[in-house]
């Protein structure tokens, strides 16, 4: 989705006073969405959400939101394979949906959690009966199990420096060489927008994105070390 469309759902809502609302985004087009200052609200089906859809209009809630909840179980547990997020995300595009249709896909106890689109679910309810080897069932559910949704632990790093490339190489213990490409590929995102500023400084509460590697939120400075280097507590995701 490009800027062009974002105006047009934008212009649509406020000149006709209604709610519209957008596919499940990437953090490409969540970039480009935030770049283009338009006023919205963004959900995912819960709070910490990667895939977002975009809301605009007045007074938009999260229950508002087109999103249904879907659990897809293994009909035998003893006989299941061990399934992945890629084996759930493959089984659904074997069916031929368009993957803007799907939002995340988090995997507990070898179920799939899916949200996804409301103009989709029926389909797959009827449609999704395997996912490897394993035959599947599907359900609606009214929200995700507060269990599933983990919320990390705070974790202290010692780091040279708040740039952000300094941190995100001390996250995901990359070298400096492997986190410049990272930068150069277009895959380092800051709240929602792609950021190729290696000496951005971060600030407290930032949400870093790295494509391939995850999410870390930046909480706060701890303290200086006699070295000159910074105690920082981030939690990674």
């Amino acid at each position: 989705m490009d800027e062009k469309r974002f105006n047009e759902l934008y212009g649509r809502a406020y000149e006709k006073g209604y709610k519209i609302f957008s596919e499940f985004l990437n953090l490409e087009e969540q970039s480009i969405l935030a770049d283009s200052l338009l006023p919205c609200k963004k959900y995912g089906g819960y709070e910490t959400a990667e895939r977002v859809v975009a809301g605009f209009g007045e007074d938009i809630k999260s229950c508002d939101f087109p999103i249904k909840y879907l659990v897809i179980s293994p009909v035998s547990k003893k006989f299941a394979d061990s399934l992945s997020h890629r084996d759930f995300l493959g089984g659904l595009m074997n069916l031929g949906i368009k993957r803007e249709m799907l939002g995340d896909i988090i995997v507990y106890d070898n179920c799939g959690y899916l949200l996804c689109l409301e103009q989709i679910s029926d389909y797959i309810i009827n449609n999704l009966t395997r996912v490897r080897h394993t035959n599947v069932d599907v359900k609606e559910i009214e929200a995700l199990p507060e269990n599933i949704i983990k919320e990390p632990e705070p974790v202290e790093l010692v780091v040279s420096s708040l740039r952000l490339d300094v941190l995100v190489s001390a996250v995901y213990n990359l070298s400096r060489n492997n986190t410049s490409k990272l930068f150069s590929a277009g895959k380092i995102f800051v709240n929602s927008r792609l950021t190729e500023n290696t000496s951005y400084q971060i600030k407290e509460n930032d949400i870093i994105s790295v494509r391939g590697f995850g999410r870390f939120t930046f909480l706060k400075q701890l303290r200086t070390t006699k070295k000159d280097r910074v105690v920082i507590e981030v939690k990674k995701y």
